[in-house]
């Protein structure tokens, strides 16, 4: 940081999300973008491997002594592999936004119930959890950031005005997202011939998104177990979720305006609209657009959001809580 503009590395820059973090980055005004790494793509460059990027760089098998010396990184790797290099950097004092979810939760034994052992146990407990909009005065000066995976990120923001009111008896999550959540590899169910034209669950009672959405509301006052349930449909990318609370005690549709105007109106990044979102509406942005209905009949509240899976629900986000560890206006380089 000779001149006081942050050096940052993407590591893990040929997935998705690790190619628009990219992007995002070198046309930062606040950052220069150094190196950009990748296993199976190294030699290439960036913008061969992803064209839409547009980032004229190497890509170069990651090496702690050849790319430690930045400021910060933002790690892109799947859960597992992400710890042990999340340490090495932190060892150099590189500050890491994490987009694993090695450092998301913090009961160890929850990870490695829901995942493995975990990779860097001296590192554990140690990361903040990036949603900026729950915990921005954390983020900000922090060193180590835990990136939210994209369907908590969706949720929490649909559920935390509620979470806080003492609102949720019950709830069940309905989640669809597009086919880039499952990255760049295909498989059986994400190869064009079954997910085009189809719409399936998977797994039903096991994603390991849950202890994840379950741990923060918690935190915000609501103790309670979530029915989750996400859904593969033929989207590139983009990401719905449906909440379907049973309130904790009576509440009416002003109630509900007031407590989500309370909390968003002034977010930069949250949109309230009165009508359903839908996932065209934030595509290749940072946004999350969500509305909230009450059902008199069922005396159910309704909470619909939608984001960008790769963006909001990734990329833009680790962007975001970058920005804030750094000081900046959360809005720059994003708009």
């Amino acid at each position: 940081m000779a001149d006081g503009t942050p050096t940052v590395a993407v590591v893990g820059a040929a997935g998705y999300a690790g190619a628009i973090a990219a992007a995002l980055l070198y046309r930062h005004p606040g950052f220069e973008l150094r190196h950009v790494t990748a296993r199976a793509d190294a030699g290439q460059r960036l913008d061969d491997v992803h064209p839409r990027a547009r980032v004229p760089l190497a890509l170069e098998v990651f090496d702690i002594d050849a790319h430690g010396d930045v400021d910060a990184a933002v790690v892109c790797y799947p859960h597992g592999a992400a710890a042990p290099t999340v340490a090495a950097l932190r060892e150099r004092g590189v500050r890491v936004v994490d987009l694993s979810a090695d450092f998301r939760l913090r009961d160890r034994a929850i990870y490695e119930d829901w995942y493995q052992p975990h990779g860097a146990p001296e590192l554990f407990g140690g990361g903040i959890y990036g949603l900026p909009e729950l915990h921005r005065d954390d983020v900000r000066g922090a060193d180590l950031v835990a990136n939210p995976g994209c369907y908590p990120t969706a949720t929490l923001l649909a559920l935390a005005p509620l979470a806080r009111a003492g609102l949720i008896g019950d709830v069940i999550v309905d989640a669809k997202s597009g086919v880039s959540g499952a990255g760049r590899e295909p498989t059986a169910a994400t190869h064009f011939i079954s997910a085009d034209e189809n719409l399936t669950p998977y797994k039903v009672g096991s994603h390991r998104h849950t202890p994840e959405i379950e741990q923060e509301l918690a935190g915000l006052g609501a103790p309670v177990t979530v029915t989750f349930t996400p859904h593969l449909v033929p989207l590139a990318q983009g990401e719905l979720v449906s909440c379907y609370v049973t309130p904790a005690r009576d509440v009416d549709a002003d109630e509900l305006a007031d407590l989500y105007d309370d909390a968003y109106a002034r977010e930069p990044w949250v949109e309230l609209r009165l009508g359903p979102p839908g996932v065209l509406d934030v595509r290749e942005t940072n946004y999350c657009r969500l509305s909230v209905h009450f059902d008199p009949r069922a005396g159910r509240v309704m909470v619909f959001a939608a984001i960008d899976n790769l963006w909001k629900g990734a990329a833009s986000q680790a962007v975001q809580n970058l920005d804030l560890m750094y000081g900046l206006d959360e809005r720059a380089g994003l708009q």
